[in-house]
């Protein structure tokens, strides 16, 4: 039978619409308004497809970054991710909000003041060197290619379920939809269809959440409600995460507060992953690149600020998500016979992604700690998509869920997008091989680029390495590893050459793709006991981290020092520029 918990989430019906009626309307009308806001803003100029021609007003930019940066992972897999491990869960908030801090003191207003249109122009005008150049070209695809594939895996989820049609066809969807509204606006119209999609996945986040919260704590505030008592049933008048934690206890799993148990991550693999994810926002590609749409290094510093401040709605209110979907779950399916499970679970169960075994034969769902015993398997990428049908919502909050999520997917995609159209039209074909490509041809090659970036992303979106936030979290240990040691030395030590760049990005990269994906593909039984010091590859980017640093450290003070010309522009990059003074040519 349900539990008394499972009980008291139980909300109003679905209405009159169906589900699928909801859907179509939640979907249709939101990929409507993007596509009309592309061509609203559509780029006619390098200029405005690169960086939105440099005028975007910097709340305007901090919510398109706030979109551009809350992703799939963050809005599905993230709370999905803290519901299944509990307080070490809590890596993926503190490490990817922690990461907007060094982002916003060590570079988005330098980057803006260096004032060129990419990651890869800073790493080739600051050191000098079109190798260098190449190198962060290739770091810049590599990463975006590895952040993708989790963004189309969760477009692919999202349309499995909601629109009743196979994975590959939802995310072909997702797909045409990018194409058309990022190489028909380019960074432009990107950057104002970002804010939209904001509007739509924080309401779509939130309206659930207060729904939930209210119904088993009376408290209608999520970040309160995490924290307050049960109102009704067998567990009234406990705190939620004491109830919790007990459910657990009986279910022998590791108690959902501890922290560096048997069955959790161990302190050391914590600590990697959250330095990884940290160092890892402050270099990645896309969102680095939302700086330099804005007008001046002071406006670079308010986007910061005013993208902290919306990414803060969401990610105060994850923790509380994914608590509520927890208790959700285990109560409303832990010994309930399979011939009676609601119907939200058999619509699950015909994507893939839930999974009953009956291996005692009683016909009872048995959710347990011992894999021996337990007969529930959940993907957790449907946590938060599911969780409104669970405790019954309205079939209109879940289809709005369902945009809400498409939404996140969506947005961070068409930013990486941008990266790697960016990179190949103009790092590498306009800077390297043939600078006197006219503005007409260049634009006309990026949005060439864009089409076939499309493609690679989907093939990602249909077959990815894992589960959203992991292949994030990958993506972010690359970054980490590749741009954040030679763009934080590139403005802060002038000593720091093009040979120790070079020989840190590759170092980096090199030893922290290597270990991902040794320990994803080829041994993929490992445990903590095979990984390095007892570091995941969620955390090993850390690692590459600190031997990217060491590498260009060493390397650079073994070889020449830069250029007079190159130790003059990080002195301007880097101080107040006087009144009236001219920025210098680059």
């Amino acid at each position: 039978m349900q539990g008394a918990l499972g009980q008291a989430v139980a909300g109003t019906g679905s209405g009159d619409l169906s589900l699928l009626t909801w859907t179509y309307i939640a979907v249709g009308s939101t990929f409507s308004l993007y596509i009309a806001i592309a061509f609203w803003s559509r780029a006619r100029t390098t200029r405005g497809f690169y960086v939105a021609g440099q005028g975007v007003p910097a709340i305007a930019n901090g919510m398109a970054t706030g979109a551009d940066w809350m992703s799939a992972a963050s809005f599905i897999s993230m709370a999905g991710m803290i519901s299944f491990m509990g307080y070490t869960g809590t890596v993926y908030l503190m490490g990817w909000t922690g990461g907007y801090v060094l982002l916003a003191l060590l570079l988005a207003p330098y980057l803006r003041k260096f004032g060129r249109f990419t990651v890869p122009d800073f790493v080739g005008e600051r050191y000098d060197s079109q190798a260098a150049r190449k190198v962060a070209v290739f770091c810049a695809i590599f990463v975006s290619f590895t952040y993708i594939a989790g963004q189309m895996r969760g477009v692919g989820v999202v349309f499995s379920r909601f629109l009743e049609i196979p994975v590959e066809q939802g995310v072909v969807i997702g797909m045409a939809l990018v194409f058309v509204y990022a190489t028909l606006g380019g960074m432009r119209g990107i950057t104002y269809t970002q804010v939209a999609q904001y509007v739509v996945l924080i309401i779509a986040y939130l309206i659930p959440a207060v729904a939930i919260s209210y119904t088993i704590t009376g408290n209608p505030v999520p970040q309160l409600g995490f924290g307050d008592t049960i109102t009704e049933g067998q567990h009234a008048g406990k705190f939620l995460l004491e109830a919790l934690d007990g459910i657990h206890r009986d279910l022998g799993l590791p108690e959902y507060t501890a922290a560096f148990v048997p069955g959790k991550k161990s302190m050391i693999d914590v600590t990697a992953i959250v330095l990884a994810l940290m160092v890892g926002t402050a270099g990645l590609p896309h969102v680095l690149i939302r700086f330099y749409t804005v007008r001046s290094a002071n406006a670079a510093r308010w986007s910061a600020m005013w993208a902290l401040l919306f990414i803060g709605i969401l990610y105060t209110t994850a923790p509380a998500v994914a608590a509520f979907a927890r208790v959700n779950l285990i109560e409303s399916l832990n010994g309930v016979a399979y011939n009676d499970v609601p119907e939200w679970f058999s619509n699950w169960e015909n994507t893939g992604l839930l999974a009953f075994d009956d291996k005692n034969g009683d016909g009872l769902i048995a959710y347990r700690g011992a894999a021996e015993q337990n007969e529930l398997t959940v993907d957790r990428d449907i946590m938060v998509l599911a969780n409104p049908e669970i405790a019954r919502l309205p079939a209109w909050v879940v289809a709005l869920v369902a945009a809400g999520a498409l939404a996140a997917a969506l947005s961070t995609a068409a930013g990486l997008l941008l990266v790697i159209s960016a990179s190949i039209s103009h790092d590498l074909v306009k800077s390297i091989y043939r600078p006197h490509l006219s503005e007409r041809s260049e634009l006309r090659l990026a949005r060439i680029a864009a089409g076939g970036t499309v493609i690679v992303a989907g093939i990602f979106g249909i077959y990815p390495p894992g589960f959203v936030a992991q292949v994030v979290a990958f993506a972010f240990g690359l970054a980490a590893s590749s741009f954040f040691p030679v763009l934080v030395l590139g403005i802060f030590d002038k000593r720091v050459n093009k040979q120790g760049a070079i020989a840190g990005m590759l170092t980096g990269i090199a030893f922290t793709a290597s270990y991902i994906i040794w320990f994803r593909f080829f041994d993929t039984a490992a445990g903590a006991e095979s990984w390095w010091f007892g570091i995941s590859p969620e955390g090993i980017g850390a690692v590459g981290m600190l031997l990217n640093f060491a590498v260009t450290l060493t390397v650079s003070r073994l070889t020449p020092p830069p250029s007079a010309e190159v130790r003059a522009m990080v002195d301007e990059i880097r101080l107040p520029r006087a009144s009236g003074q001219a920025p210098p040519a680059h």
